[in-house]
């Protein structure tokens, strides 16, 4: 990254961040749009299964990936602050504290996944879809956190492309195993949805394999020396990472999570509700991938700007950053609601599922605009370091405001299943709203003490 000294510099060198970070979020979420998309061709039961199992780890693995989000702000400071030296300890303690987590999360999934399923009181075999699924998935944990923490240092580099290459070259792969494993093709077993699970964890340690080699010897990444040096265990560092990594973490989570209660909810339903809700939630998610993409890449550059001191420059790509996701949201609303019956076939040709879930696509117009706020929001928050108060207000927003208002309005009006998203959308709407207000507040306050150094210089 560079310093930049106008506006339109600015919005090319965003732009330039910010392309390959939305090729890579769209190519890591295909993977699971693939598994949702391709196990729906099989059965309902196969669509449902995976999609309650897609359900229960998105939120699992953004909150705790969140965590590892801290890696980004805290290069992007060093780099700025022009502290390289200090950037491969940082890393690698990253990588420790990845390590870990991941075992954690299997082990604590080897108790709780039966009771959760037993839980929703589904179907039969869309239970047993459920939990092969997440088996088969979790043989892909330990490579996916291990590539989260090496994809976050080299995106603080502003190298965003190399991501977006790892990923373009992992997304095929995914997809010719979905193939082979769903359908049972080139003498592969016939698996259905549970064949996604083993796909995308074969996929995981095939990235992870790449993005290693690359860092190792591509520059400017191999100038780190990364791999070089074995680096003990630091306390104070696993501190810093999850001082600043627990608040996105949780924030990231009570966001997610939002969406897989309302799965456990939507359990009351019949087995089309369900699949025609997750179509529809998948879809949406897959169009978060913008908004969220142009989050990070201000994480990027505002933390940039704000460990070189040049408070005014991390405003304005702020602004720049909200700016095109709002743009971009009217964009994909408009699209959104056009194409809205396309869509669901790519999910399910049962016709029950595919009108549903148009109907559900309806709403999902709506997410677009409140996330086109809140999203950007956060990313230059925690640009900031700044991620506490991020936290309260996602817990607030949309466990306080947005999941009581949903179950009122299913319960007790008309409006059943579609009065969840119904409150998903209040929740969003109520948390764009109070983190625009924070965002102000902190760089009203950057900019005074800029200020006031500038004069007493």
């Amino acid at each position: 990254m560079q310093q930049t000294f106008s506006t339109s510099q600015k919005v090319k060198q965003f732009v330039f961040i910010l392309f390959p970070i939305l090729v890579t979020q769209f190519g890591m979420f295909s993977m699971t749009f693939f598994d949702t998309m391709m196990s729906g061709r099989v059965s309902a039961d196969d669509l449902a299964g995976v999609a309650i199992g897609s359900s229960l780890w998105v939120p699992v693995f953004t909150g705790l990936s969140g965590i590892l989000m801290s890696i980004t702000p805290i290069v992007a400071q060093l780099v700025g602050a022009n502290q390289k030296k200090k950037v491969p300890f940082s890393v690698i303690q990253g990588l420790y504290v990845s390590i870990l987590m991941a075992v954690v999360i299997i082990l604590i999934g080897f108790f709780v996944v039966d009771p959760i399923l037993k839980g929703m009181n589904l179907e039969a075999n869309v239970m047993r879809i459920a939990k092969q699924y997440l088996i088969a998935l979790s043989f892909g944990i330990i490579p996916l956190f291990i590539y989260t923490v090496l994809r976050n240092f080299i995106d603080a580099l502003g190298q965003t492309r190399t991501s977006m290459l790892i990923t373009i070259l992992g997304l095929p792969v995914n997809v010719a195993l979905n193939y082979v494993l769903i359908f049972g093709k080139l003498g592969f077993p016939h698996l259905g949805g549970v064949g996604s699970g083993y796909a995308t964890a074969v996929t995981y340690w095939c990235i992870l394999i790449v993005s290693i080699v690359i860092i190792h010897k591509k520059e400017p990444f191999s100038n780190f020396d990364l791999f070089k040096r074995f680096h003990r265990i630091s306390f104070s560092t696993w501190k810093e990472i999850l001082k600043i990594g627990l608040p996105i973490g949780f924030s990231v989570f009570f966001e997610t999570s939002i969406f897989s209660a309302v799965t456990l909810f939507m359990s009351s339903y019949n087995t089309i509700t369900i699949a025609s809700h997750q179509a529809a939630i998948n879809f949406a998610s897959f169009l978060y991938m913008i908004p969220l993409s142009i989050s990070m890449a201000l994480t990027i550059v505002v933390g940039f700007e704000a460990g070189a001191k040049r408070h005014q420059d991390a405003r304005s790509y702020s602004r720049i950053g909200v700016t095109i996701a709002v743009g971009m949201a009217f964009v994909c609303a408009g699209l959104l609601f056009t194409l809205r019956e396309s869509v669901a076939s790519l999910y399910t040709k049962d016709a029950d599922v595919l009108a549903l879930t148009s109907h559900f696509l309806i709403y999902a117009i709506f997410f677009q605009l409140s996330d086109a706020l809140q999203a950007p929001i956060q990313g230059a928050l925690r640009g900031y370091k700044d991620v506490n108060v991020t936290f309260l207000m996602s817990l607030v927003s949309y466990w306080v405001i947005g999941l009581p208002l949903g179950i009122v309005l299913a319960k007790y009006t008309d409006l059943q299943a579609f009065g969840y998203w119904i409150g998903l959308i209040v929740g969003l709407a109520a948390g764009a709203t109070g983190l625009a207000y924070r965002l102000i507040k902190i760089q009203k306050k950057q900019l005074l003490e800029e200020n006031k150094s500038s004069r007493t210089a």
